[in-house]
């Protein structure tokens, strides 16, 4: 038990070092937090009032599909992979290791975005902030699954950064984050609904959230580990 809690410390540590990692978990989310922030609440004074929300939304997705697939196309697509079979290293224990470690710099940017808003714009905080961290972890839990995928089946960054922003992007325009998506046209609107975005706003926007908006993370988050899973079997074998 002291080993596995000192690996997913010392990738933690890691993580700090690696400034790509650095750059999308806190550094680009927290500067656009500020300037999207100061932006949105100079023209339309009622975006306080989910201002915490949407920031936080594009900081965690961001992270999750841009930060968090690095270290794994970098530990399983080098010799490092070789190094934990020779140390009788179980495969799956970077996988944990940086899931935990994205976890945790992940929920201290959206605790940072949560603490900073009301000072800095006046934003309002959520009605009920407890049960709003326990699904801002659903949702975390959720799109970091994802970004595992991502680092698992991808085996360059040159590759991994276009498949997460094709991810991204879509995230960031198509969930309601930069503009409500009843603006959009009818096909774009529904092609929202295939992303864990859209569904993680109206979870955390809502002061009483129905059961049915948790599905499709439940969905999302349960093709994710069988799909990893699968790959790590394959990396196993190799």
């Amino acid at each position: 038990m002291g080993a596995f809690i000192y690996g997913v410390i010392l990738q933690w540590k890691l993580d700090l070092r690696n400034k790509g990692i650095l750059v999308t978990y806190y550094l680009v989310p927290l500067l656009f937090f500020l300037f999207i922030g100061t932006i949105f609440t100079s023209i339309n004074p009622l975006a306080k009032d989910t201002l915490i929300q949407s920031m936080t939304i594009f900081a965690i997705t961001m992270g999750a599909f841009l930060g968090t697939p690095i270290p794994l196309v970098e530990l399983y697509s080098g010799d490092i992979k070789k190094a934990y079979k020779v140390g009788g290293i179980p495969i799956w224990v970077g996988v944990v290791n940086n899931y935990i470690s994205a976890f945790v710099h992940l929920m201290i940017t959206s605790l940072i975005i949560f603490l900073v808003a009301p000072l800095v714009f006046d934003a309002r905080l959520p009605d009920k902030p407890l049960p709003y961290f326990g699904y801002l972890s659903i949702f975390l839990i959720t799109c970091i699954s994802i970004g595992v995928v991502l680092g698992l089946y991808i085996k360059s960054i040159s590759k991994l950064t276009m498949f997460s922003q094709m991810l991204f992007l879509p995230s960031m325009m198509l969930s309601g984050i930069m503009f409500p998506t009843d603006m959009l046209p009818k096909v774009l609107e529904n092609v929202g609904f295939l992303l864990p975005a859209t569904w993680g706003l109206r979870i955390l926007t809502s002061s009483e959230p129905k059961i049915l908006w948790f599905l499709p993370l439940l969905l999302f988050f349960l093709v994710a580990i069988i799909l990893g899973a699968c790959k790590l079997s394959r990396i196993a074998m190799d």
